[in-house]
């Protein structure tokens, strides 16, 4: 099965950043990451296989740049 996620920052502060994200271009939930332990929680308390995958991508991301992205898609 093929799944594509997509995500795109809406906020970062000192400590958090967050990500409205969901399946093809549905931003539909939103991602937390803790900037200091890169703890992840989705608002909606559903991590699921969508959520682990584009945070596992911003994750990757944040190491190749030194930053967190503006967005990311996750695509298998």
């Amino acid at each position: 099965m093929a799944m594509m996620v997509t995500a795109r920052k809406v906020d970062e502060g000192p400590g958090e950043i967050r990500y409205a994200f969901g399946l093809e271009t549905a931003f539909d939930r939103v991602l937390v990451i803790d900037k200091r332990s890169w703890e992840a929680r989705v608002e909606d308390g559903r991590f699921d296989a969508a959520a682990s995958a584009i945070t596992a991508k911003i994750k990757k991301l944040w190491r190749a740049g030194g930053e967190f992205p503006p967005g990311a898609t996750f695509a298998s």
